[in-house]
């Protein structure tokens, strides 16, 4: 639909956050921070006033680009990610998103019975093309310095929002449905993972150099449900995902939060990265993930507990580097692949977090992990 040739775009100044997904040896621990363009920075709320809305933000091609670009422009981070929202699939599906300043997202429609679950379908690329728009113009505008990921809600994500008809304490809603009614429920999958994987191949062939799933709800759901309700949709949604674009390979990123439980059953996903919480321990988390040198393994992204940024800069000093002692010296032979890590926080950074504080965990990670790779 939106083939972009690769020569438009300018040549990747700093690939270490691609390297390290692919789990090759880089000279430092790359960083980049979940919702980084976000309400935490001046200039971004600025850019949200001119826009009216969030929603104004994300749909147009100048802001969304502008806002995506902010937080580069403060810190050295290792990657630049698509400035959208998780629920623009469900959007597109006809079921009305609004957002009520201070309040969360709420559809207009919600999916609970036989008769709404029918109406479900893949909706058309054409109506996302804002999202691809703005692919197109942040890769372009981004001039080579980081790579630019793309990202969805994972299948089951998306399914708690559009049976809830927005955010949820309780899950009532969407589990009710789940146990009364779990082919209502697969069906809602299918199609959400079906959706997500055509909305990711549009993203990369508009640009994107990397993919995310975001499986921001996975971690709410029983034991044997996750695997079947979630995990299982995940897994459908990677097995259509483009392996690479104009001759890159597409590094493919997972995220369940509250999945660390999991981890052992989550490792064999098709996938290249897999993020986990701050609950999870790094290095147990290596030994499960990280595979052996030269062998089959993958790249581990996380975990910095994002409340830590409110501590007094000694303090998030300290934390960075107990979280890169905790996954311990990375692999730096650059003629095979081994164990890497891309430091990330452990969920969204608040938008209560002092901006200063934010260069502060930059700086420790660049620095501290150069320092791990020549001990």
């Amino acid at each position: 639909m939106l083939g972009h040739n690769s020569a438009m775009f300018a040549p990747l100044q700093n690939d270490t956050f691609l390297r390290a997904c692919m789990r090759q040896a880089t000279d430092h621990t790359p960083i980049w921070l979940m919702r980084q363009a976000g309400r935490y920075l001046p200039e971004y709320c600025a850019t949200r006033a001119k826009a009216g809305s969030f929603m104004g933000l994300a749909t147009n091609t100048d802001f969304a680009t502008e806002v995506t670009l902010q937080p580069l422009e403060r810190y050295p981070l290792d990657a630049a990610i698509l400035f959208s929202d998780i629920l623009t699939v469900p959007d597109a599906m006809g079921l009305g998103l609004s957002f009520a300043l201070g309040e969360g997202p709420k559809f207009a429609k919600h999916v609970r019975d036989e008769a709404a679950v029918s109406e479900l379908a893949v909706p058309d690329m054409a109506k996302l093309r804002y999202v691809f728009d703005a692919v197109a113009s942040i890769r372009k505008a981004l001039n080579g310095r980081v790579p630019l990921i793309g990202f969805s809600g994972s299948p089951w994500t998306l399914a708690c929002y559009m049976v809830e008809g927005g955010g949820s304490d309780d899950y009532r809603q969407v589990k009710s449905l789940m146990y009364s009614r779990p082919d209502l429920m697969h069906r809602i999958l299918a199609v959400n993972a079906d959706a997500v994987a055509l909305y990711l191949n549009t993203q990369i062939e508009a640009g994107a150099q990397a993919v995310m799933v975001f499986d921001s709800w996975g971690g709410v759901l029983a034991d044997g449900m996750f695997q079947q309700f979630s995990l299982a949709y995940t897994q459908r949604v990677l097995s259509q995902l483009k392996r690479s674009q104009d001759g890159a390979i597409i590094p493919r990123l997972v995220f369940t939060k509250g999945g660390g439980l999991w981890l052992p059953e989550i490792v064999p996903l098709d996938c290249e990265v897999l993020g986990v919480d701050w609950t999870v321990n790094l290095s147990t988390a290596r030994a499960q993930v990280g595979g052996p040198v030269g062998g089959p393994g993958k790249a581990l992204q996380g975990n910095f507990d994002p409340n830590a940024l409110f501590a007094p800069p000694e303090a998030i000093a300290s934390e960075a580097r107990r979280v890169l002692d905790a996954f311990g010296q990375p692999h730096t032979d650059a003629s095979t692949t081994g164990p890497t890590h891309i430091f990330n926080l452990g969920h969204g950074i608040s938008q209560y977090t002092p901006p200063d504080n934010v260069a502060v965990l930059v700086e420790t990670v660049h620095q501290h992990s150069r320092k791990l790779r020549n001990a």
